[in-house]
C-alpha cells in the first residue's frame, strides 16, 4: 500500500512524457523508467497488482521524483543516460546485458567508416546518437553506405572489391583515395544525421514513385520502409545536442513569493543530470537568480562548465563577468526548446510543491479539528504526548513529543531520566514527568498544550489528572491512547469516568492519534536503548578492579565502547596512563567477564 506522501504525489502527475526515478527509503534511485504518459505509468505500479521483481521493486520504493520532457523520444533518450549514470539495482536487475542504445559513428581514420557502435568514445571520431530505434538506425546506415559511401571494405587488397562494383565504397581497396574525397561525403553524411534530409526524402520519394509506377510494389514499400527509418532515426532531439560542449541550463518560475529553480547538466552532449532547488524570495526573481547562479558555483566541487545559458530575463555580461565563462541565451533551435524545457520543468515542480502543502494542510489541521470535535473540547492546536520505558524496573526514562496542527515539532521535544521513581511503577512515573513539565511552564509563563494524550491507560490517566488538578490547579484535557491485542492504535479514554471514544479508523482524526503514539513510543524507545547502553557500559568498567571514574571516562573517550576497549592492546591502554597491571586486568576481564570483578 503507498504510504500517503506518494497518494499525493500521484495525484499531480501530469499527463505528459517523461521519465521517473524510483527511491528507496535511504533516498537511492532503485529503478529509473520513461512514459509517454508518466501519470499513468507511475500510478500503475502503485494502483495494480504486480508479481516476481517489480512487486519486489515496488516494495522498496519510498518516493519518486519526475522530470518531464517534450518527446516520447527524449525520454527515451533520458532515460538512457539516467539508467548509465546511476546503475539502478532493478534496471540492472532486469535489463541484465542491456549496454545502451547504439551510436551512428564515423571513424576516425585514413580510409574512414560509417558504423554502428555501442559506446561513446573520445578517439576522435564522429558520434550521432544514441538512437533508441536499433533497427532504425541500422536501415539508416545501411542507405547512408549506398547514398553517401565511405570505405566499407577491409582496406587495401590490390583489386576492387564487391561494394566498389556496387558503388557502395570509394575504392580504399586498390587505391588512395583523396582525403578531399572523404571529407565532402563525411560532410553530407553529417549534415543528414544533424537533420537535413531533404535531399535524401526526395530522392527516395522519386525511387518510390519510379517503383509504384512500373509495379514493383514490393520495392516500393522496402523504399517507404526506409523514408521511415531515416525520420525515426534523424528527428530532432532536444536532449542531444550537436556538438559536445560541456554546459549548464538554468531556468526559473516563481508564484507567491517562491522561487523554482532546475538547473540541467549537458555532459558528452546529453543530459547527464537535473537539479532542482525551491526556496522563498524577498528580492525580485532576476536578482535571486544571478546570485543564486554565482554562489552555485562558488560551492566546493563544483566546477564550471564551459558555456552557460539562462533565459533571457537575465544578464549575461553581469553573470559571465563574475564566473569568467560565456554566459549565453539562446533565441532558437534545440539550445533554446532546452531552456523552454528547464522552465517547464521549475513550473510544475513549484505547482506540485503548492499542491503537497496544500493537502497536507488540509490534512493535518483537519485532523485536530476532528479530533478535539469528537472529544468535544474546544479546537486547538498542540498536542503533547507521553511515554515511558524501562528493563526490568531498571533505567527508567520518559519521552514527550509534541504535535503542533498535525505535524510533530521535534525542536520541543524532551527526555527525562526519572529522579525520584527506582522500580517499574507508572503511577509515579507519571506523576513525575507530568509535574517537572508543568510546574516547569508555569514557573517560565509559558502556554500550555490544549491536550495532553497519555500511551497507557486508567492508572497513567489518573495520574496526570491528579498532578494537575489537584497539585498544579491545571486544567488540560487529558486522554488515553488504547492500543488492541496486536498493539495497534485502536481508540481512546477520555472524561471523568474514562470512557471508550471511538474512532474510525479511515478518519484523519484516526491516523494523527496513530502518528502521535507510534512517533512517542519510538522515542521513548531510542532514548532508553541510549540511556541502557551506557548505563551498561559504565557498569562492567565499574566492576573491573582499578578502573575508578576517571579511568572509565578516559576509556570511553578515547574507544567509544566496551568491544574496542577489549580489542585493544595492552600498549594502546597505557598510553592512556593506565598502570600496566589495571591494562591486563581490563584486557582479562573483558576477555573472561565472569572473572577479575571487584565483587
Amino acid at each position: 500500500m503507498a504510504s500517503s506522501h506518494i497518494e499525493h504525489k500521484l495525484k499531480l502527475l501530469p499527463d505528459l512524457p517523461g521519465c521517473y526515478e524510483m527511491k528507496n527509503i535511504n533516498g537511492k534511485i532503485i529503478y529509473v523508467g520513461k512514459s509517454k504518459n508518466l501519470k499513468h505509468r507511475v500510478r500503475s505500479y502503485f494502483k495494480s497488482s504486480h508479481t516476481g521483481k517489480t512487486a519486489k521493486m515496488v516494495s522498496e520504493v519510498a518516493d519518486f521524483e519526475t522530470i518531464f520532457t517534450s518527446t516520447d523520444k527524449e525520454s527515451f533518450l533520458l532515460e538512457i543516460t539516467l539508467i548509465q549514470k546511476y546503475r539502478p539495482y532493478f534496471n540492472i536487475q532486469l535489463k541484465q546485458g542491456h549496454n545502451g542504445y547504439p551510436y551512428i559513428k564515423i571513424t576516425n581514420e585514413r580510409d574512414p567508416r560509417i558504423m554502428i557502435v555501442n559506446s561513446y568514445k573520445k578517439d576522435g571520431g564522429y558520434y550521432f546518437g544514441p538512437y533508441p530505434n536499433v533497427y532504425a538506425a541500422d536501415e539508416t546506415v545501411n542507405f547512408l553506405q549506398k547514398v553517401y559511401p565511405l570505405r566499407r571494405c577491409h582496406g587495401y587488397q590490390g583489386r576492387p572489391c564487391l561494394y566498389y562494383h556496387m558503388g557502395q565504397c570509394l575504392g580504399a581497396c586498390f587505391k588512395t583515395v583523396p582525403r578531399s574525397e572523404y571529407d565532402k561525403q563525411i560532410k553530407k553524411i553529417k549534415s543528414f544525421l544533424n537533420g537535413d534530409v531533404s535531399i535524401a526524402k526526395r530522392m527516395l520519394s522519386k525511387r518510390m514513385e519510379k517503383a509504384a509506377d512500373k509495379l514493383e510494389f514490393e520495392r516500393a514499400a522496402e523504399v517507404r520502409d526506409q523514408l521511415h527509418y531515416i525520420e525515426a532515426t534523424v528527428e530532432k532531439q532536444k536532449i542531444i545536442s550537436k556538438d559536445y560542449v560541456p554546459r549548464d541550463i538554468f531556468n526559473y518560475y516563481m508564484d507567491k513569493g517562491w522561487l523554482s529553480i532546475q538547473i540541467f547538466y549537458l555532459r558528452q552532449a546529453r543530459l547527464m543530470k537535473r537539479v532542482k532547488k525551491l526556496f522563498p524570495i524577498l528580492n525580485s526573481p532576476e536578482e535571486e537568480m544571478v546570485n543564486f547562479i554565482v554562489q552555485f558555483y562558488q560551492k566546493r566541487n563544483q566546477p564550471l562548465p564551459k558555456e552557460i545559458l539562462v533565459p533571457k530575463q537575465l544578464p549575461c555580461d553581469v553573470i559571465s563577468k563574475l564566473l569568467h565563462v560565456p554566459v549565453r541565451t539562446p533565441q532558437r533551435g534545440q539550445k533554446h526548446a532546452l531552456i523552454q524545457m528547464a522552465a517547464k520543468n521549475a513550473e510544475l515542480t513549484l505547482k506540485e510543491k503548492f499542491r503537497l502543502i496544500e493537502l497536507d494542510n488540509r490534512k493535518t489541521k483537519g485532523a485536530m479539528k476532528e479530533l478535539t470535535d469528537k472529544l468535544n473540547i474546544k479546537p486547538g492546536h498542540r498536542i503533547e504526548a507521553f511515554d515511558h520505558s524501562d528493563i526490568q524496573g531498571a533505567d527508567l526514562v520518559s519521552a514527550m513529543v509534541v504535535f503542533v496542527d498535525g505535524k510533530p515539532n521535534h525542536k520541543l521535544y524532551r527526555k527525562y531520566k526519572l529522579r525520584t521513581v527506582h522500580h517499574a511503577d507508572e503511577a509515579a512515573s507519571t506523576r513525575e514527568v507530568i509535574r517537572r513539565r508543568y510546574s516547569r511552564l508555569l514557573k517560565e509563563h509559558k502556554s500550555m498544550p490544549d491536550l495532553i494524550l497519555m500511551d497507557g491507560g486508567v492508572i497513567q490517566m489518573n495520574a496526570v489528572k491528579d498532578v494537575l488538578i489537584n497539585e498544579l490547579d491545571l486544567h488540560i484535557p487529558v486522554a488515553g491512547m488504547v492500543k488492541n491485542d496486536k498493539h495497534k492504535t485502536a481508540d481512546l479514554l477520555y472524561g471523568a469516568y474514562d470512557h471508550h471514544v471511538n474512532l474510525n479508523p479511515k478518519s484523519q482524526a484516526f491516523y494523527l492519534v496513530q502518528r502521535v503514539q507510534d512517533e512517542v513510543h519510538r522515542f521513548v524507545i531510542n532514548y532508553h536503548h541510549h540511556v541502557h547502553t551506557k548505563s551498561s557500559i559504565n557498569s562492567r568498567l565499574d566492576n573491573i578492579h582499578g578502573v575508578g571514574p576517571k579511568t572509565r571516562n578516559k576509556l570511553l573517550r578515547k574507544f567509544g565502547s566496551i568491544k574496542h576497549i577489549a580489542n585493544a592492546q595492552i600498549d594502546d591502554l597505557r598510553n592512556l596512563g593506565i598502570s600496566k597491571t589495571t591494562a591486563q586486568t581490563i584486557k582479562f576481564t573483558l576477555d573472561h567477564p565472569k572473572v577479575g570483578s571487584k565483587n
